[in-house]
């Protein structure tokens, strides 16, 4: 398992995430404004800029980290578990 380094595909998932939480944020902090008619989607929009925020945060970590498929997480687990001296599991 290589790691990049930090090129620029990688910066692109901490500024979907950062923006994300900004945009959140600043909706947040505007209210709901004179009529609350808006106020259920409104929450709903604000609730999954948040959402896609750590969905992005945690998608930037695994990218950033080496970790593209199923199988490296599955390798990555199983260095966890050998560091921790647990006995592997037995998959079917």
């Amino acid at each position: 398992m290589e790691t990049s380094g930090g090129g620029d595909d990688e910066l692109w998932w901490w500024a979907a995430s950062s923006g994300q939480l900004a945009a959140g944020v600043a909706f947040y902090r505007r209210g709901c404004g004179t009529s609350g008619a808006a106020m259920p989607f409104k929450a709903f929009a604000i609730a999954t800029l948040f959402v896609g925020a750590g969905a992005a945060a945690v998608a930037g970590t695994l990218h950033a980290s080496g970790i593209h498929s199923v199988d490296d997480m599955k390798e990555m687990g199983m260095r966890i578990r050998r560091w921790m001296q647990v006995r592997p599991r037995e998959t079917n």
